[in-house]
């Protein structure tokens, strides 16, 4: 057993956008952090399979916390993007009223977003939606120009690298089994590492635990808010599609539906998302991620609907991603996301579904404030504000750059993976990063590997090659 010999502030549970959004806020103070994940690197669970949206907050109840974080998040991310090194597309986003029945929806989406303070709004015919987005179905649309798109996952790990930097402690492939609460206050954390067991103890404990986190609650005796998890499937199509979508399409919600119902999302990397369904997962497993036949062939008539140009092989992969829903399958709908402080010191984020990536931001500043209440804050100043190292993509830089770049580093001058330009160099750098994930995963969504048409047929055997000649690793123990 490993007990840490200093106790820490801070602990966090779970590195998804949130939990590193909240690590990568404190850290800007005198602080202890540890940042406790069961996965073997950041960003793998609800925060790498989503869509990529940053809502304008139209969606959402006045005076709850998704409307309200959802607002401030938004108007956050330009400036954290930028410190960050992180692409964002503000593209905007067309809410259609399909017929007569959506219209009374439509304007109530419009009068939420009046009380919530969403800007630039402004409802269209369709004439004018089509000066947006030629051939747009629909009678009438609502348009917010503030709703954009980014990678999740890019956007976790570039938080997660910031707050590594600032001095926050990452302890990845670690299991929290336990909690409780020590006579002067304090949490005794006991999860296990690479089957050893790990002790931290905390002034402070932060639950970030997405799908997971009514458990780690019940470990101190918080009950309630019990997760459903909700799967959304999605397919992934081609490259060749790039453009043909300018900005985010969505229907008109219904009231009791799940999600915001099916719809296409052009994405920051050139390809287009058809999804994501909607369906409670029957049975325990909360991270079952499986792609049913019913539910494709329904993302592949509703994908030649929005896009009649279409065919087979524009469909180069599907995936699916669960969220931690607190509204059982009974009552369906969205509830609110719980912040809250249950016990002194704890800080419950519980349900913290869409727009959870849009609000990652500004969740970590209402926990700021919790935690400055009990443990004083005191800004450090060496902060460092931006992401170091090379953050951009060699694919997409100029060929003076690239020739410059080879001739320094001749790991720049041989491509890995062909279909997204990946190098060498960008392979080596997602398997050395300093947080030390060792997962496929892991490399894919740090230098984007495996993720063109081929979906690894091509690069794979060269990072297997990579991983076995250069760092003395078998490429069995990066399969999970």
């Amino acid at each position: 057993m490993t007990r840490r010999d200093k106790p820490y502030d801070i602990v966090i549970v779970g590195a998804g956008v949130v939990g590193c959004a909240v690590a990568r806020k404190l850290s800007r103070y005198r602080v202890r952090i540890a940042v406790v994940e069961k996965e073997p690197d950041v960003s793998m669970a609800t925060s790498c399979r989503n869509s990529g949206v940053l809502h304008s907050g139209i969606n959402y109840e006045p005076g709850t916390n998704r409307a309200r974080l959802s607002v401030r998040g938004n108007a956050m991310m330009d400036a954290l993007c930028e410190e960050l090194k992180v692409p964002i597309r503000r593209i905007g986003k067309l809410t259609i009223a399909l017929d007569e029945r959506d219209l009374p929806l439509l304007y109530k989406q419009r009068e939420q977003g009046f009380e919530n303070g969403v800007p630039g709004m402004e409802i269209m015919n369709r004439e004018e939606m089509r000066r947006i987005q030629p051939g747009v179905s629909g009678i009438l649309g609502l348009w917010t120009p503030t709703s954009a798109v980014i990678s999740p996952y890019g956007l976790t790990i570039a938080l997660a690298g910031n707050a590594y930097a600032n001095g926050a402690e990452f302890f990845l492939s670690c299991a929290v089994e336990s909690v409780d609460v020590r006579g002067d206050g304090a949490f005794i954390v006991s999860a296990v590492r690479h089957g050893k067991r790990e002790t931290l103890v905390a002034s402070a404990l932060v639950n970030s635990a997405g799908l997971h986190a009514d458990e780690v609650s019940r470990m101190l005796g918080v009950g309630g808010k019990e997760i459903y998890a909700c799967r959304g499937e999605y397919f992934v199509l081609d490259k060749r599609l790039d453009g043909s979508i300018g900005t985010l399409l969505y229907p008109v919600p219904r009231p009791k539906d799940p999600g915001l119902g099916i719809h296409l999302t052009p994405t920051v990397d050139g390809n287009i998302l058809i999804g994501p369904s909607a369906d409670y997962i029957s049975g325990g497993d909360r991270e079952d991620y499986a792609t049913t036949a019913p539910v494709m062939e329904t993302l592949r008539r509703e994908g030649r609907r929005l896009l009649p140009s279409l065919v087979a092989g524009d469909y180069i992969r599907n995936f699916s991603g669960n969220r931690p829903k607190t509204t059982p399958p009974e009552k369906g709908g969205n509830a609110d996301f719980v912040i809250d402080e249950p016990l002194p010191g704890f800080i419950r984020l519980q349900g913290i579904e869409s727009p959870g990536l849009t609000s990652a931001p500004a969740i970590a500043e209402e926990v700021r404030d919790l935690i400055g209440a009990r443990i004083p804050l005191y800004e450090k100043e060496n902060f460092i504000a931006s992401r170091g190292g090379f953050t951009e993509r060699f694919a997409e830089l100029s060929m003076e750059t690239k020739v410059e770049l080879a001739r320094a580093d001749p790991d720049y001058g041989e491509t890995v993976c062909r279909c997204e330009g990946v190098t060498k160099r960008e392979v080596r750098d997602a398997i050395e990063n300093p947080l030390g994930a060792r997962s496929l995963k892991g490399i894919k969504y740090r230098s984007r590997a495996m993720m063109g048409r081929c979906q690894g047929g091509f690069c794979l055997p060269r990072i297997a090659r990579m991983l076995r000649e250069d760092y003395g690793r078998d490429i069995f123990g990066y399969m999970n």
